[in-house]
């Protein structure tokens, strides 16, 4: 097996154990709070970050890393793949785009490939837990970028907020519509599209019946579940996570599930107590 590198930005939500795999780098991007600029590493706490934007009558953005941080994660001796949130939501995948030009200014036979997830959060991790599969299973380069671009386009990412102040703060709500979705308790069923933006796809009244619908989209758009893994984050709300596996797996049989918590940016997209599932 040829030596690897996947490099990932930080609003892939990575199991602990994949954290710790010494083939794999977390490239950071910041968080802004008004004047406060958090580094979404190891350093981020989640509960003192969520205090934050609740507190703020802004809302909070976040800055992508530069070509630089992902330029020093190419130097080194094996093949190198990068997994980013959706290009149609952050600048993320266009610094590690000009990163890899870069750095083939210097080493043009260097084997990088920078993937778009189109997705983000757990979506980004089940590409990336896909690339270690392939390469452990002695697909050389080539076939690896193949496939698993392949497996990134038949990818469905869906999710629920409990929270809206993200969307109002930052324009994708009126403050009527969020205020009216929250006198009325509706919550909202969104999902990526094959081109990487957010689109709702239904709402519900209360957080379990929205999840509810949510389980039925993916029950009614899943494609051999058997041969898949659900990948379920949550937003400081372990027990909503589990009660989405536990009523998924009543309704789909879905090979394998992985919960995660939300590292920094998906817990400012998502707020707390929002789930957001890959499949």
């Amino acid at each position: 097996m040829m030596p690897y590198r996947i490099i990932v930005d930080s609003c892939t939500d990575l199991p602990k154990q994949v954290k710790e795999d010494g083939h794999v780098q977390i490239v950071p991007l910041t968080l802004i709070v008004e004047d406060a600029a958090i580094i979404d590493d190891h350093t981020f706490n989640q509960q003192d970050f969520l205090t934050r934007v609740k507190n703020s009558p802004t809302c909070p953005k976040s800055a992508c890393p530069s070509p630089d941080d992902f330029m020093k994660y190419y130097d080194y001796d094996g093949d190198i793949y990068v997994v980013t949130i959706s290009s149609q939501l952050s600048g993320s995948y266009n610094s590690a785009e000009l990163a890899k030009r870069l750095y083939h200014e210097d080493h043009p036979n260097k084997k990088i490939e920078v993937i778009d997830s189109r997705s983000a959060s757990v979506g980004q991790t089940l590409i990336a837990l896909k690339i270690k599969e392939l390469i452990e299973n002695s697909h050389p380069f080539e076939s690896v970028v193949e496939k698993v671009r392949t497996f990134r386009d038949g990818l469905k990412t869906k999710f629920v907020l409990e929270n809206l102040d993200t969307l109002r703060k930052n324009g994708r709500l009126t403050s009527i519509q969020a205020l009216l979705c929250s006198a009325l308790n509706i919550k909202l069923v969104m999902s990526a599209t094959a081109e990487g933006t957010i689109m709702k796809l239904g709402q519900a009244r209360g957080i379990a019946k929205a999840l509810l619908e949510m389980i039925k989209a993916i029950e009614r758009d899943v494609v051999k579940p058997n041969e898949k893994t659900i990948a379920i984050a949550h937003c400081n709300n372990y027990e909503r996570a589990k009660f989405v596996k536990e009523e998924i797996l009543k309704r789909i049989p879905f090979k394998d599930c992985l919960i995660v918590d939300t590292a920094g940016v998906s817990s400012m997209y998502a707020n707390e107590g929002g789930i957001i599932t890959a499949y």
